[in-house]
């Protein structure tokens, strides 16, 4: 099998609104590249790919990535057996970036063994505002920034904690 050659970067244009493959490499000669569920759409992983990696993955149909910490290139599924088979793979407007549609073979996509990597969630800092009293944020979200011991012990009820009245 022939190796996969990418087309030269051309203009901004060109590159955003042509149908010529010309990815933009980063300064370590990488691109990002998410993968998805191809039937559910499930965030599965991100994971980067070199050259060779994203012309591997185009010429077997199979996901290849760079591996930044082992310093080399490793097939999806090589020790695992989750091999994930590419559907689809689409590049962002500026060619920076790679998706690829997956079906995944195996339990996950994580070296953890889950499904996806993206496994834990963030709480985010939602603040309300009430007449008369300022800044406020629930206190879920408070109980859900400390440990979760602390976080046993301050049930929420739907009452928000104050952060402070507003200047007068």
């Amino acid at each position: 099998m022939d190796s996969y050659t990418f087309s030269e970067r051309g203009s901004t244009e060109a590159v955003e609104e042509g149908r010529a493959l010309a990815p933009k490499f980063d300064a370590d000669g990488l691109v990002t590249c998410v993968a998805t569920d191809a039937t559910t759409g499930e965030l599965l992983m991100v994971a980067h790919m070199n050259a060779e990696a994203l012309a591997k993955t185009i010429e077997s149909g199979e996901a290849w990535y760079f591996s930044r910490s082992r310093r080399r290139l490793w097939r999806k599924g090589e020790s695992s057996g989750h091999v994930q088979r590419v559907l689809e793979m689409r590049v962002d407007c500026d060619q920076d970036a790679v998706w690829i549609k997956v079906e995944q073979a195996g339990p996950g996509a994580c070296h953890t063994g889950r499904r996806s990597c993206f496994y834990r969630a963030v709480p985010l800092m939602r603040f309300e505002f009430q007449e008369g009293i300022g800044m406020a944020i629930r206190k879920e979200v408070l109980s859900a920034l400390f440990l979760p011991a602390i976080s046993k012990a301050v049930p929420w009820s739907g009452e928000v904690l104050t952060m402070g009245r507003p200047a007068v």
